[in-house]
């Protein structure tokens, strides 16, 4: 006739059982820390490329201040596009169709110009701005390694600008509103910055009298 499991059987398959819910329980921990290790390590490395487009947005914010203080060639026809009160080279479009008014939009209310806009510079439907340094001269490395997959782009949009007690005879100052994309490492990374520039309009030299 068949024996009944002494005590020690019992306690051993306890025992083993015991060790199986250990063993499990380390196998569950080294699971999560694994997991939590690459989503940390995930994580860095997309803010570390989230820092690096917005670095490049940055730099194509202060790009296109140089473009309206003249660029790289203070009297070039782009540059009288930014001359005090003229905002005819401001257009519908962005400059789409013209190189010397490329990325400068005309203001209309209610549309901001930025918001049609394809910064991308995958030759989208809508206004592709202006390119890191194509008015400036100013280089960007890009392209490779931990650098912007692609250099930033920019628009300018003319804003109406009064002051109170200016002088209705005068042209009023040129006010506007830029907004640039950097890139990140990766294609997907994109940081969109806003800024306004308010161009410095000299004071009329006095006239000695006679």
């Amino acid at each position: 006739m068949p024996c009944a499991p002494s005590p020690l059987d019992r306690q051993a398959g306890a025992v083993m059982l015991a060790a199986l819910f250990v063993l499990l329980a380390l196998m569950i921990i080294g699971v999560s820390a694994a997991r939590s290790a690459l989503d940390g390590e995930k994580s860095a490395r997309h803010e570390r490329d989230r820092h690096i487009a917005f670095q490049a947005a940055e730099a194509a914010l202060a790009d296109a201040e140089h473009d309206i203080e003249g660029g790289a060639d203070p009297a070039s026809a782009r540059a009288a596009l930014f001359a005090r009160g003229y905002a005819l080279g401001f257009v519908d479009g962005c400059g789409a169709e013209r190189e010397v008014n490329a990325g400068l939009c005309q203001h209309v209310p209610g549309t901001p110009a930025w918001q049609s806009a394809d910064l991308s510079g995958n030759d989208g439907p809508g206004p592709d701005g202006v390119e890191y340094g194509r008015f400036t001269g100013a280089q960007l490395p890009s392209g490779k390694g931990t650098l912007p997959l692609r250099p930033p782009r920019y628009l300018i949009e003319l804003l109406p600008h009064t002051q109170a007690g200016a002088d209705a005879a005068r042209p009023p100052g040129n006010f506007y509103r830029i907004t640039a994309v950097g890139f990140g490492a990766l294609d997907a990374t994109r940081v969109v910055l806003q800024s306004f520039y308010l161009k410095a309009v000299p004071e009329a030299t006095p006239q000695e009298a006679p």
